[in-house]
């Protein structure tokens, strides 16, 4: 007899469909055997559902068993087999109705007691679910909240596979989960970290209000304790709230890495990731033996801070080039190839040399013009063209250590971003682009309109700072944002002029 289960498996952050099939036959030698590019975990399974199976007092008659996992030219990795599989044996063996899993997919693992353990990736299976029909979704207890956050799906949360038996058998009944509520794109969370704690250090914290508001990449320069880190640390609190869509991209990734805490539905706040500079190219963008997302890719929607980014190795540094310019990793490889997301907001900090002293008004620099050169050259020019604003945070002054009245709040700086969002959205209504930072091509050129003042202004500092092409079209891009913080509807040499002044390398390397 052969019974088909539902389950699926994962490509990327997506997830695809999985029919496991069973063959129970009674005649020739007992024996179990599965095909269908089965990875390791999967191919184990065998001896974890076995003994579940017999702990919760179920048992098999021997049988020779073939199982199958189709379409059987994809891989299927995990542990995530074990619960359509314990269900499929039971089924083949008329243990269980044949069709009570009809129109059902089945996620989760065993442990020998027979326990259900939450899994990777019950997101995007659920997603899949609902997008094929489905009457349900039977997880592990622990991945219900989860899963739930798909609308039109419902889904049961169980425990062991007893009580999985009895529900698919209609001996027990269960209510799906409750949906997590979506979260509210009008509220102003509170945070541990604000602005106002920030002393001094206005004109960085106007380009982090810049920023925030247009989606733009931000480098900070400056000695050591100068506040580089701490004006980092607050950039997702200014940052507008995650709309339910982006949330529901942000929790699929961290679904599929596993990094989901167990029991929470949605992410509701942008991600801030800080790898350590010593990280490598595949924890940075993803891949590896068993592909994963990298900490880019964990950080989409949100902020990638990389402090003291000379510290990267170049060759590390440089697998950011084409995700910065396209906002998605595509790792290749010789058996599949996979697309990661990978939104995000690079903000990174350096010193201006090897000692960090450069500039400084209170401690003398000891580095030699040769040896600055090549401390800065460990950051290309192609990845530094990527990086809209160059801004620096001087060492900051006795006075406004001391000073008591607070400095912009993160709340303040907030509404002028949010503000800022929304008149991009309406601008960029129906059109493939969501903040000024993404703007191209006509876009550019229709919604960052010039007059002969402003145009003989950026010819002079195109030519007499030497910039890119690249260059250009950042400044008009940050232009374009300063103007939508003002309210004006079209570039003026003021907004040019904040705009260039706000990249602070490019005058130093001309």
């Amino acid at each position: 007899m052969i019974v088909r289960v539902l389950c699926g498996a994962l490509h990327g952050v997506d997830a695809f469909r999985v029919e496991l099939e069973v063959d129970f036959s009674r005649t020739g030698m007992p024996a179990f055997t599965m095909v269908g590019l089965a990875e390791g975990a999967v191919r184990e399974s065998r001896d974890r559902v076995f003994a579940a199976l017999k702990s919760c007092g179920f048992s098999l008659p021997p049988a020779r068993i073939t199982v199958n996992l189709a379409p059987a030219d994809r891989k299927k990795g995990g542990s995530a087999f074990d619960l359509p599989l314990a269900v499929g044996l039971l089924c083949a063996a008329g243990i269980l109705p044949s069709n009570c899993a009809e129109d059902r997919v089945l996620c989760g693992e065993l442990s020998l007691t027979g326990e259900l353990r939450p899994v990777h990736g019950v997101l995007p299976v659920a997603v899949m679910a609902a997008r094929l029909g489905c009457r349900g979704l039977l997880v592990p207890a622990a991945n219900a909240a989860e899963a739930a956050v798909v609308e039109g799906l419902p889904v049961y949360g169980l425990d062991t596979l007893g009580r999985a038996a009895a529900f698919l058998a209609e001996a027990e009944d269960l209510a799906p989960a409750v949906p997590p509520e979506a979260p509210d794109g009008g509220t102003l969370l509170a945070f541990a970290r604000d602005f106002a704690d920030v002393k001094g250090q206005e004109q960085a914290k106007r380009a982090v209000e810049i920023a925030a508001a247009g989606g733009h990449n931000l480098l900070f320069l400056g000695p050591p304790g100068s506040g580089k880190t701490m004006l980092a640390q607050r950039m997702a609190t200014v940052l507008p709230p995650l709309s339910f869509g982006e949330a529901l991209e942000v929790t699929t990734i961290y679904s599929v890495a596993g990094l989901l805490p167990p029991g929470l539905g949605l992410i509701a706040e942008r991600p801030f990731r800080s790898p350590h500079h010593t990280i490598s190219e595949y924890g940075l963008i993803g891949g590896g033996a068993y592909p994963k997302p990298g900490e880019i890719s964990l950080a989409h929607r949100g902020v990638l801070f990389l402090d003291e980014i000379l510290e990267f190795r170049k060759q590390t540094l440089e697998v950011l080039r084409q995700p910065l310019e396209d906002g998605v990793v595509h790792i290749a490889r010789a058996t599949q190839s996979l697309r990661y997301p990978a939104e995000v907001m690079l903000v990174a900090a350096m010193n201006p040399c090897p000692c960090g002293f450069l500039g400084d008004g209170k401690k003398a620099c000891t580095c030699r013009p040769d040896e600055v050169r090549r401390y800065r050259a460990r950051l290309s020019g192609p990845l530094l063209d990527r990086i809209d604003l160059h801004v620096e945070v001087p060492a900051v002054a006795y006075e406004d250590l001391r000073a008591e009245r607070p400095g912009k709040s993160s709340t303040e700086m907030r509404r002028a971003v949010a503000a800022a969002r929304a008149v991009q959205a309406g601008r960029y209504a129906g059109m493939p682009f969501r903040c000024n930072a993404e703007l191209s091509g006509k876009a550019l050129d229709l919604h960052c309109k010039l007059d002969r003042p402003a145009h003989d202004f950026l010819g002079r500092a195109v030519e007499g700072l030497r910039l890119s092409a690249r260059a250009y079209t950042r400044i008009l891009r940050i232009a374009r944002t300063i103007a939508d913080l003002e309210g004006a509807a079209y570039l003026a040499v003021p907004h040019l002029a904040e705009a260039v002044n706000h990249r602070v390398l490019d005058r130093e390397t001309c």
